[in-house]
């Protein structure tokens, strides 16, 4: 089992981080006209703005809860009067409600992607694989949160979860930290690793295209072109 955890929660991780890195270099060197999403608008748009809005607004503000609960220190968030109480109906209550909007976004998505056929003949096998990789995610997310939470009140996952995950930025990772984490945050932190995995080979690249010079560029001029006849 000590060599178990230590591959799960020391090198598992250190490997799917190394391949999100490497990968995304070897992709954008060799693979730059294909850094993108491919669009499926033209073939179902009602489904596909529903469940893209209802995705997105949910999974930033539920990626930055990930953010502070994993990477700023319990100690730190009382410095800055957010007691235990206020922190567990934060991420609770509120994390509750974005990761609901999450989970519903990716159930339309995920549906309509594998159920319309033309949507599916213009999806890759990795476009599919990432579908339910996400939905899984996100269930187990939502089940650790609400579920795990209510039957296993005592456990604090800023105790355990939190102090190894900053280990691992540290280069002081403690396999041990996770040994008595209930299975339901274990898969969705194993999973959440192996997406970043999958990340360099599949369409989430397009993540990191957000064409923000588009503010600022220059406007575009059209002018007319007045052409003048002869007469012979």
């Amino acid at each position: 089992m000590t060599m178990l955890n230590q591959f799960l929660w020391v090198i598992y991780p250190y490997l799917c981080l190394a391949i999100f890195v490497v990968g995304h270099i070897f992709r954008y060197r060799t693979d730059q006209f294909n850094w993108t999403a491919k669009s499926s608008e033209f073939i179902e748009k009602k489904r596909l703005m529903a469940g893209s809005l209802l995705f997105h607004l949910g999974v930033i503000p539920v990626f930055f809860g990930h953010v502070s609960g994993l990477g700023i220190p319990k100690s730190w968030m009382r410095a800055f009067g957010v007691d235990d109480h206020i922190y567990h109906i934060g991420a609770v209550y509120i994390g509750g409600i974005f990761g609901a909007m999450t989970l519903i976004g990716m159930l339309i998505l995920t549906a309509r992607r594998f159920t319309m056929k033309n949507v599916r003949r213009l999806s890759s096998a990795s476009d599919l694989a990432v579908n339910a990789l996400l939905l899984i995610i996100v269930c187990m997310g939502m089940f650790a949160t609400l579920v795990t939470n209510a039957v296993r009140p005592e456990f604090d996952y800023r105790e355990t979860i939190s102090v190894w995950f900053r280990g691992l930025f540290m280069l002081r990772p403690d396999a041990s930290l996770m040994t008595d984490v209930p299975l339901s945050f274990k898969l969705h932190a194993l999973l959440g690793f192996g997406i970043l995995a999958f990340w360099p080979f599949s369409r989430l690249v397009h993540v990191w295209s957000v064409p923000l010079n588009y503010m600022g560029r220059s406007y575009i001029l059209y002018r007319k072109n007045k052409t003048t006849r002869r007469e012979g």
